[in-house]
């Protein structure tokens, strides 16, 4: 016979139960909510509204309008090329309201990047760029920007997918661009996405018209390059093969049988037929892990590889074919920038 006491009888197992995971998930409520604050108050001052056009226009006059985040203390402003357009007019409204007019240093369609530099001012608040390579699917980031005209708007997500390829304006694909969730719209391109750590790790470019929750942002590591040629070119002078690609991991049995330490490497989706790789014998499916004795760990290394001192003249280049290494000699032309 069992013996129930008033003791147990007074129990209710249920709300024991429910009682310590109610804890546990405040606690970690409470860790999210503050990393996205902290990021909030650490990056949200460097990021600035980014306005085209004249400032006095008629009904028939649009202006563009869109985000920017600020990258040094001096006024430099990253944004997309596309809410720059051909306007020569720029404003930057930072969000205390404060408005100054910007010029671009350079503008790069390819990689739907722009680099401004803010007129007239010194020591603004500013954000660092990260190192988008270490990004992992799943990571936390947040966006930060202007969307639908709503200023220093904050979402927050995780990042999706890592190696994706989309359409730039230009009508090529930019490479390595990091897909998330963070809720995205019109007004929040150009501005930054930032990782938990509140380095700026993307600037976010487009969203799919239509999709949920499937947005777009180029890597930190191609806009710190794009920004280093911006500023010592004007222009990004680039070394052109014809091919696409991604960033896929290297598995271990293909790396011991053919000698290399490289864990990750580009993978060749796509080959322009008649150009330079078509030429050199390369296939799709091809994994580049080495260019002119350039170690290359993802399309970033490959693209970061493919610079002005590379163009017009013969190279090496280092493949995984089927699990064996290949070394191919490959002649790369200039990729001609396009017209702003």
């Amino acid at each position: 016979m069992l013996d129930f006491t008033q003791d147990t009888l007074n129990k209710d197992p249920s709300s024991q139960a429910t009682k310590q995971p109610a804890a546990s998930d405040q606690v970690l409520l409470d860790a999210y909510s503050n990393a996205v604050i902290s990021v909030t108050e650490r990056v949200g001052p460097a990021v600035v509204r980014v306005e085209t056009g004249p400032k006095q226009r008629n009904a028939r006059e649009r202006g563009g309008l869109g985000s920017g985040i600020v990258i040094s203390p001096d006024g430099l402003v990253l944004t997309n090329s596309h809410v720059v357009g051909s306007s020569k007019e720029i404003r930057l409204r930072d969000n205390e309201g404060i408005i100054t007019d910007a010029r671009v240093l350079g503008v790069d369609p390819d990689t739907d990047l722009a680099l401004l530099r803010a007129d007239g001012v010194r020591d603004l608040r500013y954000a660092s760029l990260g190192n988008s390579r270490s990004l992992r699917r799943g990571q936390l980031v947040i966006a930060i920007g202007n969307p639908l005209g709503f200023e220093s708007t904050v979402t927050a997500g995780v990042v999706s997918a890592l190696g994706r390829s989309i359409r730039s304006v230009s009508g090529r694909t930019i490479e390595d661009v990091i897909q998330t969730d963070a809720a995205l719209n019109p007004g929040n391109s150009g501005g930054p996405l930032v990782s938990s750590a509140a380095e700026v790790i993307g600037i976010n470019t487009a969203i799919i018209s239509g999709a949920q929750g499937i947005c777009f942002a180029v890597a930190s590591n191609t806009a710190q390059f794009v920004l280093s040629e911006i500023i010592r070119h004007g222009y990004v002078r680039r070394a052109y093969i014809g091919v696409s690609g991604q960033t896929v991991p290297i598995p271990r049995r293909h790396a011991v049988v053919a000698g290399v330490e490289n864990k990750m490497g580009a993978l060749l989706a796509q080959i322009e037929p008649g150009g330079p790789a078509a030429r050199a014998g390369l296939l799709p499916g091809d994994v580049v892990i080495k260019l002119d004795g350039i170690d290359v760990n993802g399309v970033d290394d490959l693209i970061r590889a493919l610079d002005r001192d590379r163009i017009n003249r013969s190279v090496e280049m280092d493949v995984l074919r089927m699990g064996r290494l290949r070394a191919i000699d490959i002649h790369p032309i200039e990729r001609r920038p396009s017209a702003r």
